[in-house]
């Protein structure tokens, strides 16, 4: 069996102190390389974009960017992920973001070890199945979040995306919809589309995105004149183009 070449891997902390420790940590672990040491968000956006690494070593708490907008900002090439901070409260919002692991510091050298088990039996068991998984579903294998961060303040909020009900264009925002809430996310919604399951997202109208799981029932107010009717009783203008979006997904 021929030899696997490391995993690439990244470090990011704002601590100096903590970025050194763990690369020392982590030259015990042959299976892993570390390719670069980043001290702020915006540094390991630009490293993810140009060094592509498989793995991230992750702060939560750093200035201007924290953990989980430098996951927001790299949806579309994210690698695996091990959380590394000295607070327990991220824990479900680091899972929810699919991390492989959460390490509080000071790392513990028998938890380090376990969270390098679990990346090399992931990347083991990604490479021989992604061509499968490919062939037997694109749009699967496309890169489809699965939740939407919302930056509120100093709050991040993490919306699963079957809890959305649909979401409406504001110019250069969306609202998020939610049963509870609407958030507002400076995004356009043309470009959220493309991340969202066209299986489960559909576009009704040129300001309305709907997931069809919430959608009741349609009426005709006229022959070209419908609205969708969701589970709540909300009511969403639906354009003769959304209609035919509409039925060939239904």
């Amino acid at each position: 069996m021929a030899k696997r070449d490391p995993i690439r891997c990244l470090i990011v902390d704002d601590e100096p102190h903590a970025r050194q420790a763990l690369q020392n940590a982590l030259a015990r672990h042959p299976e892993l390389e570390v390719i670069g040491l980043c001290e702020n968000g915006l540094q390991a956006v630009k490293a993810i974009n140009e060094q592509h690494p498989q793995l991230l070593f992750l702060d939560v708490q750093m200035p201007k960017l924290d953990g989980f907008d430098v996951l927001e900002l790299v949806q579309e090439q994210i690698p695996f992920v091990i959380f590394v901070t000295a607070y327990d409260q991220y824990a479900v919002q680091a899972f929810e973001a699919n991390a492989i692991d959460y390490l509080l510091k000071p790392v513990d050298p028998k938890r380090l070890a376990q969270a390098v088990e679990k990346v090399v039996a992931r990347v083991g068991m990604e490479e021989p199945s992604r061509l499968e998984s490919l062939l037997a579903d694109p749009v699967r294998e496309r890169e489809l979040l699965r939740r939407i961060l919302v930056r509120d303040g100093s709050e991040v909020h993490v919306l699963p995306v079957d809890a959305v009900m649909y979401i409406e264009a504001a110019d250069d925002y969306v609202a998020i919809h939610t049963a509870e809430n609407t958030h507002i996310k400076l995004d356009r919604l043309s470009r959220l589309q493309k991340k969202l399951d066209p299986r489960q997202f559909c576009r009704i109208h040129r300001s309305y995105l709907l997931n069809i799981n919430f959608l009741s029932r349609i009426e005709s107010e006229s022959k070209d004149s419908r609205i969708a009717i969701l589970t709540d009783r909300r009511e969403l203008p639906i354009s003769r183009s959304g209609y035919g979006n509409l039925q060939k997904l239904l």
